[in-house]
């Protein structure tokens, strides 16, 4: 039986790029973590150890660096796909790069002062190859929580069931959300405000009967605002918050006293697509 090489790919994982633009004394920050990944021809380097095909993981670093001063961090959709492209054409070996950038929100407290903000995470995840290139862009770490008009009841039970229906409870998750947009031309920082405030009207407006139903709402209303998307995914963990029972004090709990659990926990995972 022949043994041969599978699939391979390598990079630098995990850059923290920050860059400062000081042109006038009202700075602007872009705060970015950045991954690089290339696929190709790399059999030699494998098999036989011979590097000349191999592009240095410390390469892919300096260029995300160089490319931050050189020509900026705008979107971080057109950045991705900047490194994605200049990759691909530094050796014939190099048949596909993927390049996954997260940019941390900072809010600005004076011209040069700024503090961590907690509205989430954006994200994207550029592959660019032979057949051209796709962007999946989304949030992580949006922490978002109603405190009514949620339910969770009439749900399947068997001899190992003991949750009991709930008419009222509360509703948190810290929700991912991945869309793939269907070209990569595209008005990214509009979209990805547009999409994002979506998803939250959408968390509030919705009197949930289960989150999965709040998610199916969330994606569907994306879809019908935004050609542009092609489809949209969630990861929600509930975050579940439980009531703490207070009857030993002589205390009544009318829904205003919970514990938050951080485990285990409920992880609902949701696609919404076109037909």
């Amino acid at each position: 039986m022949a043994i041969r090489l599978g699939p391979n790919q390598y990079g630098k994982a995990e850059n923290r790029v920050v860059r400062v633009y000081r042109d006038t004394p009202r700075h602007e920050l872009r705060d970015l973590n950045v991954s690089t990944s290339l696929r190709g021809r790399f059999e030699d380097a494998h098999v036989s150890g011979d590097q000349k095909d191999v592009l240095p993981t410390d390469t892919q670093k300096n260029t995300a660096f160089a490319f931050a001063k050189e020509r900026g961090v705008g979107a971080i959709e057109d950045y991705a796909l900047a490194l994605g492209r200049h990759f691909v054409n530094v050796s014939p070996a190099i048949q596909g790069a993927r390049v996954e950038v997260e940019e941390y929100p900072w809010e600005r407290i004076g011209d040069h002062s700024f503090v961590r903000s907690g509205g989430g995470v954006r994200t994207t995840v550029v592959e660019v190859g032979d057949e051209g290139a796709t962007v999946v862009s989304g949030i992580k770490d949006l922490v978002v929580m109603n405190t009514t008009d949620s339910e969770f009841r009439g749900f399947l039970r068997d001899e190992y069931t003991t949750l009991e229906d709930s008419y009222d409870r509360i509703l948190a998750t810290s929700l991912v959300a991945t869309w793939e947009y269907a070209d990569v031309e595209a008005d990214w920082d509009t979209l990805f405000a547009s999409i994002k405030r979506i998803c939250l009207e959408r968390f509030a407006g919705i009197h949930s009967l289960a989150l999965q139903q709040t998610l199916y709402g969330m994606g569907k209303a994306v879809l019908e605002a935004h050609d542009e998307v092609r489809h949209i995914s969630f990861k929600a963990p509930n975050k579940h918050h439980f009531l703490v029972d207070l009857s030993p004090f002589g205390v009544e709990n009318n829904g205003e006293v919970f514990i938050a659990a951080d485990r285990p926990y409920g992880l609902i995972e949701a696609s919404v697509v076109r037909d």
